[in-house]
């Protein structure tokens, strides 16, 4: 079912109040540094394709997924792996996926340590695609949902989903719609299932009311239950219930691509999108915007190095314990490593 959400006068305070701390949204420090060169170099003189996730695994170690090579989609190289974990150095740790994911998008790493992947594109004749697949950590196929190669819009249906995110209590969100060349696709919706893949509801729809969504791009929660939607097409982070009800939007944060909140709700934004020709979200440079989860202040930027590129170098984004910054580039095609150059405060000690 969609839900209909009465919007209250405190909730919609709630958003314009967040609407004003996008003042200087380019100006905060930038405590990293890039660690130069490749920093996760592929095996057999492999070359990253387009990376647009990773995500940090909670054991010291970091999961990614790219789209082998140069090749616009994985069926072209059907002997070749594109999940991968990684030590903290940038070894490869293992891999799997090969013949089994068309255009990997969206990944998460679970409480019990499972992998879960949105492939966001599909193949209808090689029964490929336009899925969300669960693995355990060493690469077997545990759960699949969605109809493989069929895109729909059905409730066993996706249609270029983008992202994917486990509760704790198990209930799985999958962000479905990604925009198609020339126009938004059909589905910019948030579909919910329980932890055996059984349906359960749906929210959004295409729009730029609150709670309705333009290409729901990234998901991520924090540490009270809140559900974060990269609302990228519409400039802005929604967040919600896990059962839909629209809590508030955060526009400072710019035009949100990739989102992860760490354990300490610290609150991760690749921005990969805004000043693009001058055009989109004008006002906000693209890089990662780092900030708190709980009162929406953004205290940090790692400014995109290149603004002559379409595309920011992070698309995808996470952070590990020690409070590196990982970027997944889907233009640049690599994953970049960014280290604090110090102590840097929590975003409540700033």
């Amino acid at each position: 079912m969609k839900i209909i959400k009465k919007i209250t006068k405190a909730t919609l305070l709630a958003g314009v109040a967040a609407l004003t701390l996008t003042g200087a949204a380019n100006a905060q420090d930038n405590p990293y540094e890039e660690i130069e060169g490749v920093w996760a170099p592929l095996p057999n003189g492999n070359q990253w394709g387009s990376t647009s996730t990773v995500y940090y695994g909670g054991d010291g170690t970091i999961w990614a997924a790219e789209r082998c090579g140069a090749n616009g989609s994985c069926l072209d190289t059907p002997d070749r792996d594109m999940i991968m974990q990684l030590d903290k150095d940038g070894n490869i740790l293992k891999m799997f996926g090969r013949g089994l994911i068309v255009w990997p998008h969206g990944i998460h790493v679970d409480h019990d340590g499972n992998v879960w992947i949105a492939d966001g594109r599909g193949d209808e004749e090689a029964g490929v695609g336009h899925q969300v697949h669960k693995f355990s950590p060493d690469g077997e196929l545990l759960m699949s949902l969605g109809q493989p190669g069929k895109p729909g819009s059905g409730k066993d249906h996706f249609d270029m989903p983008c992202d994917v995110l486990v509760a704790p209590n198990g209930d799985i969100f999958v962000a479905d719609g990604h925009q198609r060349r020339g126009g938004p696709g059909p589905n910019n919706r948030v579909v919910k299932f329980n932890s055996e893949g059984e349906y359960i509801m749906e929210f959004g729809g295409l729009g730029a009311e609150f709670g309705e969504m333009n290409e729901p791009h990234g998901l991520a929660m924090d540490s009270q239950g809140r559900l974060f939607v990269a609302d990228r097409y519409n400039d802005r982070v929604q967040i919600f219930s896990q059962d839909g009800e629209f809590l508030m939007t955060w526009r400072q944060f710019g035009r949100p691509s990739g989102v992860y909140i760490d354990a300490n709700d610290i609150l991760y934004v690749a921005d990969s999108e805004s000043n693009s020709g001058g055009t989109r979200n004008p006002g906000f440079d693209r890089g990662i915007r780092i900030g708190s989860a709980i009162t929406g202040w953004v205290t940090a930027f790692i400014p995109d190095p290149d603004k002559g590129i379409a595309f920011s170098r992070a698309e995808g984004v996470t952070a590990d314990d020690e409070g590196n910054v990982y970027g997944a580039e889907v233009e640049e095609r690599n994953l970049r490593k960014y280290v604090p150059r110090g102590t840097i405060p929590a975003p409540w000690e700033q």
